[in-house]
């Protein structure tokens, strides 16, 4: 019983993949991937900006302390 039941979902998850799912274009795939690449970018600029910002804010505050 459980064997019919998983090649059934197989089976179904193949039809859909096939027949229902819109897969994009390769010139739509590139797009996002360039959208995706430049957001990361941004991201991680963000992120080392405030590292440094934090680094420099302890580094006084530890300086002050000592």
């Amino acid at each position: 019983m459980a064997k019919s039941k998983v090649v059934s979902y197989l089976k179904d998850s193949y039809e859909e993949l096939v027949h229902k799912v819109s897969w994009p274009s390769w010139s739509e795939l590139q797009s996002s991937a360039i959208v995706v690449s430049i957001a990361s970018l941004i991201i991680a600029l963000v992120v080392y900006l405030m590292d440094i910002s934090v680094r420099s804010v302890l580094e006084a505050l530890y300086g002050f302390l000592q």
